[in-house]
């Protein structure tokens, strides 16, 4: 693949990434981007970032489907699993800073 067919997966990718997280955050965060994982955490007794994980690996199942072949193969599938396993490492970022950010033995 050339530089700039790369370079325009990459502008698109990170466009869909601030579209798709602004508007998922009016649906799920209420008052804290983080809240779902936060409220997974204390339903299941857990912490956000385990939370977190058990919500990403239906994602992540979605990846490896993709790649052994067992979905279709097509832009609108690749666009739509890559994009939501790219938006919950950032989610998964975000929970992981936070969580130092309130314990200085992390620091």
């Amino acid at each position: 693949m050339d530089t700039k067919r790369f370079d325009e997966i990459l502008n698109n990718r990170i466009e869909q990434i601030r579209k798709v997280l602004g508007s998922k955050a009016k649906e799920y965060a209420i008052g804290d981007r983080l809240y779902n994982f936060k409220r997974a955490a204390e339903i299941t007794r857990s912490t956000p970032e385990k939370a977190l994980l058990g919500m990403f690996m239906k994602h992540l199942v979605s990846v490896l489907d993709l790649i052994e072949g067992s979905v279709p193969l097509t832009e609108y599938m690749i666009n739509e699993k890559i994009g939501d396993a790219i938006n919950y490492l950032i989610l998964c970022e975000a929970v992981l800073r936070e969580k130092i950010s309130y314990n200085p033995k992390c620091l």
